[in-house]
């Protein structure tokens, strides 16, 4: 009879526990929101999914956000720059902009397949200076997929950014530069309709 009990004993407080394990997980995303709320540090907008200010440019993309923990004593110049191991096109729409440690930055890339083929590439970013690359904070970016272009298909891709103000003050110019290339083999042709 003890053994049994000691069984019961144990299943029962087992049951107990993945209760409240799968309780406490079905409360975090009301209770992340709540904290986030009342804080005022929701950067992103949970409900819908998306990304505030993702696909506005400058002042709207500034606008989108509230963001309290914007450093405006400081100015950094951040440089973009697109490179390519293939014959297509990959450029930034902008070479550069000016932007607060902390600020919300939007910036559009562009690439055309100007193949006659079918492709799929990814980019791989890179930071200079080196330091710079830990407080460099991507909330969206093209890096983060492959994507595959029919021939002579154009897009446009944002990256949606901001700069940890923990960044030292001797950093003022931080260079993102992305490389551009044809992931394996040649894609084959998509299906017909």
């Amino acid at each position: 009879m003890g053994l049994r009990t000691e069984n019961l004993r144990m299943v029962i407080k087992l049951v107990i526990i993945a209760v409240g394990m799968f309780s406490f997980g079905y409360a975090l995303i009301p209770l992340y929101k709540t904290i986030c709320q009342v804080t005022g540090i929701n950067v992103l907008s949970l409900s819908e999914g998306n990304i505030p200010g993702a696909g506005l440019d400058g002042d709207k993309a500034r606008s989108a956000v509230a963001n309290t923990q914007i450093d405006y004593n400081r100015t950094i110049t951040v440089q973009f720059d697109a490179n390519t191991t293939g014959p297509w096109h990959f450029k930034p729409l902008k070479s550069s902009l000016n932007v607060h440690p902390g600020e919300l930055t939007t910036v559009m890339y562009e690439f055309q397949n100007v193949q006659d083929r079918r492709m799929t590439a990814q980019a791989i970013p890179s930071y200079a200076p080196r330091q710079a690359e830990p407080h460099f904070h991507k909330l969206e970016c093209f890096c983060f997929t492959q994507w595959t272009l029919n021939a002579g298909e154009k897009k446009e891709w944002p990256v949606v950014f901001y700069i940890d103000p923990k960044l030292t003050k001797d950093v003022r110019t931080i260079t993102l530069s992305y490389t551009f290339f044809e992931v394996g083999g040649r894609t084959p042709p998509a299906p017909a309709a």
